[in-house]
């Protein structure tokens, strides 16, 4: 247990977490691994649900409110055996037994964490307090899907974890990027206070199937534009640039981090850099040659530039990404032609 010194600090606790359960240590029984993924009917989480399945030997238990998620995004598993998904929101408490936390639960777009900023800060502190507060009552090891977003509109480029970023603690996105901020925190103060296992991922762009087709994210924008032979709308003055990285590559790096000895915080994205025209234009070309390009006004407090620096990720997770945007993009338009009821053009 933590206790005061003379001066006020906490000194750090040597107490290891509990373990979860005797049958870890069973001569007869083979326990399977239990894995909570908070957020998991969602884009990233349903693709990490995929993958964790795969593993015989692991039970994945989603808890979901569905307010950005989807059960269709993890129809194939329900049913299973070896998997369980309760409807619940992580502002309130969750009495579980797991020995792995995936705590991705959080509105990810600017359209939803717009909608309900006070929801979305809540999702991210007191969502984080109470699944930190369940990996301490069961041992748990936690990984946290943290978000560029804590770079701000960054000064630094590329960002390394080092950077502690320049964000604006009142605008419009700061439900978000300072939501994660203070989830960040809060998991360093667990870990030093409790002993509790964390790991950090600060994760930039993803894209993939099953994004939500209208979320203002401008990846889908731009496919969905595209196949509905709509414009497509890129917000002044178009050289703001992004970094993309396909979801299998992404889902690789959380499972790498969560399995390997450190906390992070570890960038996990895609260091190619692409400006907004160049991804209009790269649609354009693959998806629908005939839309055109049209320019609209800019969103407040929208970085001018977005690029992780992996080198972390590379030395200590032995990670980097596979998969280039031009054989991404055309696997998420099949996803999204199937979803739309569009054919593709012959």
């Amino acid at each position: 247990m933590a206790t005061d010194t003379a001066n006020g600090e906490h000194q750090t606790t040597t107490k290891p977490p509990p373990l979860p359960s005797p049958l870890r240590f069973s001569k007869f029984f083979q326990s399977n691994m239990r894995i909570l993924v908070t957020g998991g009917a969602g884009f990233i989480g349903s693709h990490l649900v995929d993958k964790l399945m795969e593993n015989e030997k692991n039970e994945v238990i989603v808890a979901d409110n569905y307010f950005t998620g989807s059960k269709d995004n993890l129809k194939k598993w329900i049913g299973h055996p070896r998997f369980e998904l309760i409807r619940h929101d992580v502002t309130e408490p969750l009495l579980i037994e797991v020995d792995q936390i995936y705590h991705l639960a959080c509105p990810a777009s600017p359209i939803f964490y717009k909608y309900n900023p006070v929801k979305t800060i809540k999702t991210n502190v007191i969502g984080t307090l109470n699944m930190l507060g369940l990996a301490k009552r069961v041992g748990a090891r936690i990984l946290l899907t943290s978000t560029s977003e804590v770079y701000g509109d960054p000064l630094v480029h590329p960002q390394p974890e080092s950077y502690w970023g320049n964000v604006n603690p009142i605008g419009v996105r700061s439900c978000y990027d300072e939501g994660k901020r203070v989830a960040e925190t809060l998991m360093f103060d667990y870990h030093r206070q409790h002993g509790i296992e964390i790991r950090i991922a600060r994760i930039f762009n993803t894209y993939g199937p099953r994004m939500n087709i209208d979320d203002g994210r401008v990846v889908s924008n731009f496919i969905a534009q595209a196949i509905r032979d709509e414009p497509l709308t890129v917000q002044h003055p178009g050289t703001q640039t992004r970094s993309f990285c396909y979801v299998s590559d992404m889902v690789d790096g959380l499972i790498r981090l969560m399995e390997g000895e450190n906390t992070g915080p570890i960038n996990i994205g895609n260091p190619g850099e692409f400006t907004m025209l160049e991804l209009a234009e790269t649609v354009k070309e693959l998806i629908n040659p005939e839309v055109e390009i049209k320019m609209v006004d800019n969103t407040p407090d929208d970085p001018r530039q977005r690029k992780p620096d992996i080198t972390k990720a590379k030395e200590l997770l032995g990670w980097e990404p596979k998969i280039k945007l031009r054989d991404g993009l055309p696997l998420m338009e099949d996803d999204f032609r199937h979803r739309l009821g569009v054919a593709t053009k012959k």
